[in-house]
């Protein structure tokens, strides 16, 4: 009974990071059409970001304030992503609007860019990053279940990025001028949202939010320039397969992957298990191709 438990631990845990790092994509996908390849690259910026305060507590600071430092490097990982985001709307997104295609070569050759500047600044190798003392050890459920803090803190603070999420989007002004915008750019225009103002906010946001997976990211293992790459296909596979543009449906597809994964490669292998997963996406967005939840809209198409 201890196994089964785990598993489903390990599948919600799965989809955790899965639903952290499609978060983001997946309000930027959703408005704005823009298949956004440097995604990745932006979850590396998140990751450097915790590897850099790291080192200035343990440098600049006294040992005994070092287990404080991740709380506030999920703050900067989600700045620094937010500002990168915010000047690659601004530099190169803004004059793609429409022209996914264009969009997709152009953000996959600035996550090669990035992928470069952080082996100039960082080195090739994968670097680690030290877990605060009080996120070691497990939570001991029976003699042969035992949580990690590490997989369990990932859970709460995909909880608040998620209710954070839903607060902005339906209980803020800003949010209201998102979903018009989702719903009917043109509309938007006409009744005086500045869809551009708009735009550029929400791409900084979903940035942002992929920062704060990258930080997540350096609980799990090392980090380097290429670890965005690992989780991109997977996170555009959580964002279709919930439905476009869709808080819950993203919450449905990452929760329907991570599960799905977990069971298949406890019952084959990792790489069976994986091939299952694609089969079983492909046989579902044959029956529902919008996804688990499909976007209303008041465009006339």
């Amino acid at each position: 009974m201890d196994v089964v438990w785990l598993q489903l631990f390990n599948g919600i845990s799965v989809s955790s990071i899965l639903l952290l790092i499609a978060l983001g994509l997946a309000v930027t996908f959703g408005q704005m059409n823009v298949i956004n390849m440097a995604h990745g690259e932006l979850i590396m910026v998140g990751a450097y970001a915790t590897y850099l305060t790291q080192r200035l507590f343990q440098m600049y600071l006294p040992a005994s304030w070092f287990d404080q430092y991740f709380l506030l490097s999920i703050l900067a990982s989600f700045v620094a992503a937010f500002l990168i985001g915010l000047l690659l709307e601004k530099v190169l997104i803004r004059f793609l609007y429409g022209r996914p295609l264009d969009s997709l070569l152009a953000t996959w050759g600035v996550g090669l860019v990035l992928q470069q500047l952080a082996r100039t600044l960082f080195g090739a190798p994968n670097v680690g990053v030290k877990s605060p003392s009080w996120l070691e050890g497990g939570l001991t459920v029976t003699s042969g279940l035992s949580l990690p803090y590490k997989r369990l803190f990932i859970l709460g603070l995909v909880a608040v990025c998620l209710l954070a999420m839903f607060l902005y989007i339906y209980r803020t002004a800003a949010g209201r001028r998102m979903r018009a915008v989702m719903q009917n750019r043109d509309m938007a225009a006409c009744l005086g949202i500045s869809t551009r103002r708009v735009d550029s906010m929400t791409f900084a946001i979903g940035s942002g939010l992929a920062g704060v997976a990258g930080c997540a990211l350096t609980l799990i293992g090392p980090i380097g320039p290429t670890i965005g790459t690992y989780y991109i296909v997977d996170a555009f596979m959580v964002v279709v397969l919930g439905g476009v543009g869709k808080l819950v449906g993203t919450v449905f597809g990452a929760l329907g992957i991570g599960l799905t994964n977990s069971l298949f490669e406890y019952w084959t292998d990792a790489s069976l298990g994986k091939v299952l997963v694609f089969l079983c996406i492909v046989a579902f967005l044959q029956w529902k191709p919008k996804g688990f939840v499909a976007m209303r809209t008041r465009s006339l198409d």
